[in-house]
């Protein structure tokens, strides 16, 4: 039996070779025998650390959304102005390309909600933490007197999540009119129109 270490390597190498074989496949085609072939393993390696299919699907979603919301919740924490809080959430918060495998699974995971209680949740969890972040950042900003906004905190981090997928999807579906720079550019005016203006 491969000791703990060695298992949670491997079961991070497979996340990975998850991604990138999702990315290639779409993961309404993918199958055990493409992530194997990923990761340079054979179907029965990867069915000894998990029972099927879905099981590695359910863990690389949750390690998904875990990386994206802590990486950025990370980064917003070192900085002390909301407004520089805000730009930083909105730069983090976009794919860094159409490659980018994480943020292009994530998207993909909403197709597989309603046919799992635990996809359901996962997105569920993963759109509360975006709502979470904007929603920290905007009180704070509202209180040091940085943002002044007309629309309530709710309000206003429901737009910028929603504003962040719909810009997100375009940059990873490979919509050519959308640039990661072009997307940051308008959820920033976006922002300042609505009373909370980013900097940095």
């Amino acid at each position: 039996m491969a000791r703990p270490r060695t298992q949670e390597a491997r079961r991070a190498a497979l996340i990975e070779a998850t991604y990138a074989a999702g990315r290639t496949h779409g993961l309404r085609s993918l199958s055990l025998t493409d992530v194997a072939a990923q990761a340079g393993l054979t179907r029965g390696a990867i069915l000894y650390y998990y029972e099927d299919l879905d099981a590695l699907l359910v863990e690389a979603h949750a390690a998904g959304v875990e990386r994206f919301c802590d990486a950025r919740d990370a980064t917003i924490a070192e900085l002390a102005d909301p407004r520089a809080q805000l730009a930083a959430a909105i730069d983090a918060g976009l794919p860094s390309g159409p490659d980018d495998a994480l943020m292009s699974l994530l998207y993909e995971f909403d197709v597989l909600a309603g046919n799992s209680a635990l996809h359901d949740e996962l997105v569920q969890k993963l759109y509360l933490r975006q709502l979470e972040t904007y929603r920290g950042i905007i009180a704070a900003g509202r209180t040091s007197g940085a943002f002044s906004p007309g629309l309530s905190d709710d309000d206003l981090a429901m737009t910028f999540v929603a504003l962040e997928d719909a810009y997100g999807l375009h940059i990873v579906g490979g919509n050519a009119l959308m640039t990661v720079e072009k997307a940051a550019a308008a959820m920033r005016a976006v922002a300042a129109e609505l009373g909370c203006p980013p900097v940095g």
